[in-house]
Order: C-alpha cells, then sequence, then structure tokens
C-alpha cells in the first residue's frame, strides 16, 4: 500500500481519521469539498467536488486504496443526498475501474438497517431497513460496491458504522459505538488481508450490548479492542428512563425512524 485515498477529510470523523492514519502508509491522499488546510508529512491535498466526474478521476489515479467517507453524513433532502451521496459514489466506483481498481473501503452505515428492532441480532444476509433517505443513499453504495465487484472484481468492504465520534451520548450509542482506534485497526486488516471479495461489516467496538453479527467477516482478522463500558456510569447519570413504547428505543436507527421526511 502505498498511497491511500481518503474522501470526506474534512468531515468530523475524516479530520480524526486524517490524524490517526498520518504515517501508516508512505503517501496519504486527503481530499473534500472543503478546505483541507496546508499538507503534512507524507500527505497529499487535493481539493474535490466528488460529483464531477473528470475530478475524480484525477483524485483516485494511482492510489491503491480508498477509504471513502465523502457525502453527506447526516438526513437532508433528496435532491442534496441524490447528488453527494448517490452520485459521489457512483463517481469513486466508476472513476476507481477505470484507474487501476483500487480495492475500497465504503463508510456506509447502521442507518441501512434502522428499523429492526434492538432485540434482533442482524447480520448482512438479512433485507436491508433503510431508516431515512440517507440510508436508503448507503443502501445504494452498497448495491453499487455488490455490482463493481461482480462485473469488474472490484473488492470492496463496506463498513455499517455506528456511533464514531470520542464518546457515546445515550444508551443507543453505547451499543452502537466506534472507537476511532478500532476504526484504524479496521482499515489496517480491510487492506492487508490477502482477499475481502465484497464483505459487509458493522463498525462497532467490543460494547457489552451488540445488535449486530460479525462472525461472517473473521477472515479479516478484525478484533476490536475497546469498549463503551468505560462511559456507563456517565451515560446512566444523564439519561433519564427510557420508555418501551418510544420507537426511538425500540429501533436501532433510534430518533431517525420518527424524524420523518424531509422536503426541500
Amino acid at each position: 500500500m502505498k498511497r491511500l485515498l481518503l474522501t470526506g477529510a474534512a468531515g468530523g470523523m475524516g479530520t480524526r481519521l486524517r490524524r490517526a492514519l498520518a504515517g501508516k502508509y508512505p503517501t496519504l491522499r486527503v481530499s473534500d469539498i472543503a478546505d483541507l488546510g496546508p499538507a503534512g508529512e507524507g500527505e497529499e491535498v487535493v481539493q474535490c467536488d466528488l460529483r464531477d466526474y473528470a475530478a475524480v478521476e484525477e483524485l483516485v489515479r494511482d492510489c491503491d486504496g480508498i477509504v471513502h467517507l465523502g457525502g453527506i453524513s447526516l438526513e437532508d433532502t433528496f435532491d442534496r443526498i441524490l447528488e453527494a451521496n448517490f452520485r459521489g459514489t457512483y463517481n469513486v466506483y466508476e472513476a476507481a475501474r477505470k484507474t487501476g481498481k483500487p480495492r475500497i473501503l465504503f463508510g456506509s452505515s447502521n442507518h441501512a438497517t434502522g428499523f429492526y428492532p434492538r432485540e434482533t441480532s442482524i447480520d448482512p444476509s438479512m433485507p436491508i431497513r433503510p431508516d431515512s433517505i440517507y440510508g436508503v443513499s448507503k443502501c445504494f453504495g452498497e448495491a453499487l460496491s455488490r455490482y463493481y465487484f461482480d462485473q469488474f472484481g472490484m473488492e470492496s468492504v463496506c463498513v455499517r458504522i455506528g456511533f464514531c465520534f470520542p464518546e457515546p451520548i445515550d444508551r443507543r450509542s453505547m451499543a452502537l459505538w466506534l472507537s476511532l482506534n478500532d476504526l484504524v485497526r479496521l482499515i489496517d486488516r480491510v487492506f492487508a488481508a490477502p482477499r475481502v471479495a465484497h464483505t459487509i461489516v458493522y463498525g462497532v467496538s467490543d460494547n457489552l450490548e451488540k445488535w449486530q453479527d460479525n462472525s461472517h467477516a473473521r477472515f479479516l482478522g478484525w478484533q476490536p479492542q475497546d469498549s463503551s463500558e468505560q462511559f456507563r456510569e456517565k451515560i446512566e447519570a444523564a439519561c433519564g428512563p427510557d420508555s418501551n413504547d418510544d420507537p426511538a428505543v425500540r429501533l436501532q436507527g433510534g430518533k431517525w425512524t420518527v424524524a420523518g421526511h424531509f422536503e426541500d
């Protein structure tokens, strides 16, 4: 792995991941539509609008691997998500196909399956149940990556990211929490494994409460090391009692399942 591309590097998770990946690869190419500041040691900074195919083709050229986080990371109108998440992800895959077929880690989301009850243990063989247009866009990305593997042999690992912030904020995010260190460990394994084919992995740490089953992906050799239990006392003190009648409590997508549809 000589050159790794990180898209969405100016976002919240992208900014933290950019720092964590510094020095791990000979060249880290970071990209976003927003300003990324000056390049650090071993970095290449490329400002790029993922909606612009020609620009994306130049962005991915000479890359050995891609961590694709670029796009809108919250619920929004269909038109905005269409351009950033649907078109942008297509451009990344099509450009990668034409410039060497690098392995891709696609940043999917737990919101691709947000309408499953919390007591249901889910795995990637189960039907998608997106809780938002944002979640639908992640289902599209997973299906697109499947097509590019079956049709063109491009390998992808789709990571259904849980809650990748420094600390969980409530009981739901305790179950979905993904530490930055565990994410970096997963990235290491995705690009070190001899073969990944097309694989979907739930991006969560070794939390006490688990809703997802990653047993199918043991071949990656990824073993999360961190747990949200270190925050249990703080969360319990801050959060009041939950109501079993609240869909945001019953369903894995939380409040996203009752937020309704964004309109222009």
